[in-house]
């Protein structure tokens, strides 16, 4: 087993695994057995709803008015189009993020593909 960066080893997917999935998924696992017993509409959820709603927006934002990567080349208007039909999908998906997420993502890469 050839554990060597240089020589495209194992040691990259190794050390990803380790310190970034294996960390962030322990988190999971004891927030859901600890949010078990925590009613969904007290001030502890409301707040972490809207964090992750915050943080979801900045990233978007990021995404859409400073892209990096093959990203840059897909035009502003582009960018944005993807937007409103990522907020569509989100309000005929009866406001589920998952839908806004999943469809945006599509139109972006319709998009990428279409501008070449």
């Amino acid at each position: 087993m050839n554990l060597s960066v240089q020589d495209g080893g194992l040691a990259p997917y190794l050390i990803l695994i380790l310190f970034g999935f294996l960390p962030s998924e322990i988190w999971r696992w004891l927030s859901f057995f600890v949010a078990r017993g925590v009613n969904e509409g007290s001030e502890l959820f409301v707040f972490a709803r809207t964090v992750a709603s915050v943080l979801l927006v900045g990233v978007v934002g990021k995404l859409i008015f400073a892209p990096l990567g093959a990203l840059a080349g897909v035009p502003l208007a582009a960018r944005l189009g993807a937007l409103v039909f990522a907020f569509c999908c989100f309000m005929l998906a009866r406001r589920s993020v998952l839908a806004a997420v999943l469809g945006g993502e599509a139109a972006i890469v319709v998009a990428a593909w279409w501008w070449g």
